[in-house]
């Protein structure tokens, strides 16, 4: 048994068509849907996935119960929700975060597991810059800047991540630069 997700059906000739995928970021919300209570009863929503398939999803989730933390109800207890999804997929790494209004915050989470201490945000560019730990650099970028890649699709914000050295060693007009385009900025704990 495979299961697939039904991205289109057309007519032709020979009568209806189904165009199916496994690599459609729709198969991990159905999938989400399927094991996932909260979501099938629209109390957690999905509001982002960007998916590169058989690799790693990054997944923005909401509650619209105070009562109900949506990154704990798709992990699961002991993790089993998500487990159930990543062996469907073979394996496929899942990052579920708690998604945001707050473009500051939605960038943050979004580079998890990295840690961030600052986030800069230019919300006429739609761009953020990043500040984090030395030892957090490569992390937050990932192997062949796969992170940051899908942290930018989720978000749909161009994210440049720096150390905290690097921003350090920025000359101060170029620090007064980025802090006069900023809107906001998280420090982060």
């Amino acid at each position: 048994q495979v299961k697939v997700y039904v991205v289109d059906v057309k007519d032709s000739e020979k009568g209806p068509k189904a165009i199916i995928s496994r690599t459609h970021p729709g198969l991990v919300k159905r999938l989400f849907e399927m094991e996932v209570p909260e979501i099938g009863d629209g109390i957690v929503e999905i509001m982002h996935i960007a998916r590169e398939p058989g690799s790693r999803t990054k997944m923005s989730v909401y509650s619209k119960d105070e009562n109900i933390e949506p990154v704990g109800a798709c992990v699961g207890q002991k993790g089993m929700r998500v487990q159930v999804i990543v062996d469907e997929l073979h394996g496929e790494r899942i990052d579920i975060i708690k998604w945001s209004p707050y473009a500051d915050d939605l960038i943050a989470s979004s580079l998890s597991p990295a840690k961030v201490l600052r986030v800069f945000v230019d919300e006429e560019e739609k761009a953020g810059t990043v500040i984090v730990p030395d030892n957090q650099l490569s992390l937050a970028i990932g192997r062949e800047g796969q992170n940051v890649r899908l942290a930018a699709k989720l978000t749909g914000w161009k994210i440049d991540i720096k150390s905290h050295t690097q921003f350090e060693a920025m000359t101060a007009s170029e620090i007064v630069e980025i802090e006069e385009t900023e809107e906001d900025f998280v420090e982060v704990e």
